[in-house]
């Protein structure tokens, strides 16, 4: 048996106009077709769901057994159409930390703003996990803080990211003119390998410090910042993670003998992904904060 919904859909309209010549004139279809769509079902069936009363056709008991049944398809089949008649379709973002939890909530907000009708799902990770969740397509785009080397995702320079060391205010470095000597003996709390703060951090700095003081590593921001906080050690993080502790004076800059330590932030997709409309929107959204 292979009803379609054209036929239950001849069928509702036959039951609601009474003929075939009014049928065809709202579906836009010959008589003949609407006839054969009508014949059609009702062969598949093996009954009459209409009586032919002169050139009428009335409703019988098969009809009006059919007809709710029929309705609801028909009304599931316009529910799935009106889903993705503006491609509303969720979204899988993974970010890595500093992205996920300290840029993307505000954006995120702005973007349910303007498009309420697509859900939104984040994965926040380190830079590693997003990488593989967007190789394995467990997600749609990947924001990321370290480079990607995987070619069969794209990857899209996004925005620029300043890391900062930052120490207690007691701290022996605050307010120094510090040497590469002074930082590399100094005590150091650093995200685990794998994140893209570390990764950037070990190009960038921790490469002029052969020798230096590596005392924790912790997997969250937060804990590094608390740790900080209480005078454990030295740290480097993004500005913007550490920027409310600057401005409130729980935590201070230590000046570095270097150019400051800026980083690229990435967009990244696997090359096969289908860009929907939904996700080229994300995208869109994205680099307009460039």
């Amino acid at each position: 048996m292979h009803i379609t919904l054209r036929q239950l859909e001849v069928f509702s309209e036959v039951l609601k106009s009474g003929s075939t010549t009014q049928a065809s004139v709202v579906l836009s279809l010959s008589q003949s077709a609407v006839s054969a769509a009508l014949a059609d079902i009702e062969g598949q069936l093996g009954v009459k769901l209409f009586d032919r009363v002169g050139k009428r056709l009335v409703i019988n008991e098969h009809g009006r057994l059919l007809y709710p049944k029929a309705l609801a398809l028909l009304e599931q089949a316009s529910e799935i159409e009106r889903l993705f008649s503006h491609d509303s379709g969720s979204l899988k973002i993974g970010a890595s930390s500093t992205i996920g939890n300290y840029m993307l909530p505000a954006m995120i907000a702005g973007y349910r703003l303007d498009f309420p009708e697509t859900p939104l799902e984040l994965n926040v990770g380190n830079t590693d996990d997003v990488i593989n969740a967007v190789a394995d397509f467990r997600v749609d785009l990947g924001l990321i803080e370290g480079p990607c080397r995987m070619p069969e995702l794209i990857t899209q320079s996004w925005l620029d990211d300043e890391l900062v060391v930052f120490g207690a205010p007691d701290n022996p470095l605050a307010g120094k003119n510090v040497t590469l000597e002074m930082l590399a003996a100094a005590p150091w709390i650093l995200r685990e390998r794998g994140s893209g703060t570390r990764e950037v951090l070990d190009h960038l700095l921790l490469s002029q410090l052969p020798d230096f003081n590596l005392v924790m590593e912790l997997g969250n921001s937060e804990a590094i910042k608390h740790a900080v906080r209480h005078g454990i050690g030295i740290s480097c993080l993004s500005r913007r993670v550490i920027s409310e502790q600057l401005s409130s004076g729980s935590l201070v800059e230590i000046r570095l003998p270097l150019p400051p330590l800026v980083r690229k932030l990435y967009l990244i997709h696997h090359r096969q992904k289908h860009i929907s409309n939904a996700l080229s929107r994300f995208l869109t959204y994205c680099k307009e904060l460039v």
